[in-house]
């Protein structure tokens, strides 16, 4: 954990959620179709297994983000099947919609409605300070203000104002905790701070101000190029591991990932990164301690510690590719859990909306 998440926990540590709200666990995935091993790792398998460790009466949301894939171009019918594939995936990784509430976001009016509130009370210079749109606008050398940006920069109002809309989609439900991963804390931190803004000026305490559930596995990287994050945008299928691969792919995959030149098998994040994130999903995949796995594979070479990381991945997503061609050729079962997911979704969503409605005068 970074220097930077030790000091927010200790913050939140101190931050005793109030007993006014039942706990409510929220996280929300984009529909980028079938999911790769860094989601599997990061949020998946951290999702499935709330479900075992949270209190029987603690209720669990999981949303399909279909808005925020809006803030760059999509492709409707790509897009459509993508947020069935995603939800296929979760079904597949264990989510179970016996326990948890697996919905679709754009179906649920409340999110849109509460995201307008809450960006007018929003205040431009937070926003302007996410890291995300920092990056972006830095990228384009002719952006030096909100004024250079036309419609040839690629910078739109939704990339701008989305961790609004993120804000909303938690505070929405009045989730107590948010499973998320050291690159969203910055994110969580402004739905707090619209949460405090919000409950001070109506002078009633309607949002809970949510806690994190800090992701244990670390950030997984390309296969190619480890300085970037794993991710379905990137245009080489050879940068990540998918969980509907099948062996075979795995196995290519892994023997061209990224490597150097020095012998033996050590963990050196900052001298040799490629081999650090083979030894970073090889750890999480196990679930075991990094140094377990170097004094496991110390008199390997990369050859052989590739070769022994691909087995352990066919062994971990066999069963997962598996029920997901199962749920493929079942859309309708998956399109009810959809439905179900969203009645459920929408009941939580607009009481909430109404009580705030009332507070805004809007009712």
């Amino acid at each position: 954990m970074g220097e930077i998440s030790r000091k927010l926990m200790r913050t939140y540590a101190t931050s005793i959620p109030s007993s006014n709200f039942l706990k409510l666990i929220f996280s929300g995935i984009q529909p980028t179709g079938i999911p790769h091993i860094g989601n599997f790792l990061g949020a998946l398998t951290n999702w499935a297994s709330l479900q075992r460790t949270a209190n029987v009466n603690d209720n669990l949301l999981y949303a399909i983000v279909d808005l925020h894939a809006l803030t760059m171009p999509q492709d409707p019918g790509k897009l459509r099947k993508n947020k069935l594939d995603m939800t296929i995936a979760l079904l597949a990784c264990g989510i179970d919609p016996a326990r948890s509430i697996i919905f679709e976001q754009s179906k649920i009016p409340a999110h849109s409605e509460c995201a307008w509130i809450l960006n007018c009370i929003t205040p431009v210079g937070w926003l302007s300070r996410m890291t995300q749109w920092k990056v972006k606008s830095q990228q384009n050398k002719n952006v030096q203000s909100v004024e250079d940006i036309d419609s040839n920069s690629g910078l739109c109002l939704g990339l701008f104002a989305y961790p609004v809309l993120q804000a909303a989609d938690i505070l929405l439900y009045k989730a107590t905790h948010i499973p998320i991963g050291e690159d969203n804390i910055q994110h969580l931190e402004l739905t707090r701070d619209i949460a405090q803004k919000i409950n001070k000026l109506y002078k009633k305490e309607i949002f809970p101000l949510p806690q994190p559930i800090l992701a244990s596995a670390k950030r997984v990287m390309s296969l190619r190029d480890p300085s970037k994050k794993m991710s379905k945008s990137d245009p080489s299928e050879f940068s990540r591991i998918n969980l509907d691969d099948t062996p075979s792919e795995i196995i290519s995959k892994i023997k061209k990932a990224t490597t150097d030149p020095i012998k033996g098998i050590t963990y050196d994040p900052v001298g040799r990164p490629a081999i650090a994130n083979l030894i970073t999903i090889y750890a999480a995949i196990k679930v075991v301690a990094i140094e377990e796995i170097v004094k496991e594979h110390s008199n390997s070479n990369a050859e052989q510690f590739k070769e022994a990381l691909a087995q352990v991945l066919i062994e971990k997503l066999t069963p997962v590719k598996n029920e997901i061609e199962k749920l493929k050729i079942d859309p309708g079962y998956v399109q009810q859990v959809l439905k179900d997911g969203n009645e459920k979704a929408s009941l939580l969503a607009n009481k909430n909306l109404d009580e705030l409605y009332k507070l805004c005068g809007l009712k």
